[in-house]
């Protein structure tokens, strides 16, 4: 789509469609809050009514959506050097900047007034403070500033689940803390197994990721260091008590799985079969994230029924 310019022919606005608007939400990224968040709400103890139901994940949705227009705002410069990031609207020249910015304040404006008005304001301030983390904290500091950009900033992708059990409990618990931290130990090894096979895009971007500042082998051995950390917390939900052991062999199973992938990739040495067991730890990554809630889901939501019946 072409933009409409001044005289000095800067951009003033553009022709956007809708599905131009839609990729500024970062729908693959949407996708995966919305699972989380959908698995923290039925998991929390206690019932809620499915319109509230629905309106608590919607909001949840569109706040992430909300922060991943405001990630592209900022970060246009640098996704448009970057392969995997040149085709997003603002460097394909499909959304301006400024259009960007206004879509993303008034999408986070609305999800979290929407949550704390029609849900509760302890889901709202959480929906809130994601935002603010990951349009300030993570996008305009830590991103182009650390080499743990992704170990912190990825606290912002590990509040969904959080968000959901508080829009049902109105409460934060170890419990929906526990969902928390097992995102967040695993954003690293998933994020760093990307950038070990996009080194490249990285450094001609300027960002300091872990292997264009401390090398290969440091990241290497930090994924191997968090898979271990994650199986740890994976492995909580039955140790402390609120899931089942049925849980926990499935959990156990699937870390086994991570441990695996991570530990080829620590034994590679050689520069090209290591970004091969990169590609295949970030893939197996995706599956491990949605495979534990999934069962976690199930084994809680089973345990609520049961319960019921007695």
């Amino acid at each position: 789509m072409a933009f409409v310019s001044d005289q000095n022919e800067r951009p003033l606005y553009s022709s956007a469609d809708v599905e131009d608007y839609f990729a500024l939400l970062k729908p693959r990224v949407m996708s995966l809050v919305i699972f989380t968040a959908i698995v923290g709400l039925l998991v929390a103890p206690g019932a809620v009514h499915p319109l509230i139901g629905f309106t608590a994940i919607l909001c949840i949705a569109i706040g992430a959506g909300a922060s991943g227009a405001l990630n592209m705002w900022y970060d246009a410069d640098i996704d448009a050097v970057m392969s995997r990031t040149v085709n997003r609207p603002i460097p394909a020249g499909k959304v301006t900047k400024q259009e960007a910015l206004a879509f993303g304040l008034v999408l986070s404006a609305f999800s979290v007034l929407t949550l704390g008005l029609l849900v509760n304001w302890v889901a709202g301030g959480l929906l809130a403070f994601t935002i603010f983390f990951y349009a300030v904290i993570y996008t305009m500091w830590l991103k182009r500033w650390t080499p743990q950009n992704i170990v912190i900033g990825g606290a912002a992708g590990s509040f969904p689940p959080m968000i959901g059990w508080a829009a049902v409990t109105g409460t934060v618990t170890i419990e929906s803390v526990i969902l928390f931290l097992i995102i967040f130990l695993w954003t690293p090894p998933h994020f760093w197994a990307l950038a070990l096979y996009k080194k490249g895009d990285y450094q001609e971007a300027g960002i300091p990721m872990l292997p264009n500042v401390k090398g290969e082998r440091a990241t290497q051995n930090q994924i191997f260091i968090y898979s271990l950390l994650l199986t740890a917390i994976a492995l909580a939900p039955t140790l402390l008590g609120f899931a089942s052991y049925a849980y926990g062999a499935a959990a156990a199973l699937l870390s086994a799985g991570f441990v695996f992938y991570a530990t080829k990739l620590w034994r590679e040495n050689d520069l090209v079969e290591m970004k091969k067991a990169a590609r295949k730890l970030f893939a197996f990554s995706l599956v491990y994230l949605f495979a534990i809630f999934l069962v976690l889901a199930a084994d809680m939501g089973a345990t609520k029924v049961l319960g019921s019946m007695i």
